[in-house]
């Protein structure tokens, strides 16, 4: 996926998780090293207020401080959107869907380092339990109803955003 489109899509998902009041927990790999760099600006000013965990796993779930953050929030159900399919998505999923938890994987909020290595890893996380969705999917999945008016702004606005067309009637 072209890095433009990734952006819009994360920023679009992220969007959408901030209307419908979802934790949200940020990482990065590396920085304080100086190997990586940080949170995409786009991103990193949507999450402004969020702390971020600089780790230095591949795997977010086996940074403790990550791995606290997702059990303090109580959920059961993680949607998740990366940055590499095959690593920042995949090894977290796996793990997570060991510990019994739901694991949502956003399928146009993630890429690979190509094509093939992003559908194996989607493969992958499929057949170990992982419910993979699109922005759309989950935008319609968390509004289910057009009279919760509250959230209906922020649900077409992450549409828009995401280069989904929407017509309201």
């Amino acid at each position: 996926m072209p890095r433009a489109e990734l952006i819009r899509n994360i920023v679009s998902t992220v969007g959408l998780i901030q209307t419908f009041k979802i934790p949200t927990i940020l990482s990065t790999v590396n920085v304080a090293s100086g190997r990586n760099q940080d949170t995409i600006p786009q991103i990193k000013a949507l999450l402004a207020d969020v702390p971020s965990y600089d780790r230095t796993t591949i795997n977010a779930w086996e940074d403790q401080e990550f791995y606290d953050a997702v059990k303090k929030t109580g959920r059961k159900n993680l949607i998740i959107a990366a940055l590499w399919t095959e690593a920042c998505l995949t090894f977290p999923t796996l793990d997570a869907l060991q510990e019994g938890f739901n694991v949502f994987p956003v399928v146009d909020a993630v890429g690979g380092t190509s094509l093939i290595a992003h559908d194996a890893a989607l493969r992958r996380i499929e057949r170990a339990g992982a419910q993979p969705t699109s922005i759309a999917q989950l935008a319609c999945e968390l509004q289910r109803d057009w009279q919760r008016t509250e959230t209906v702004p922020g649900f077409t606005k992450g549409l828009v955003d995401a280069g989904i067309f929407l017509r309201l009637s």
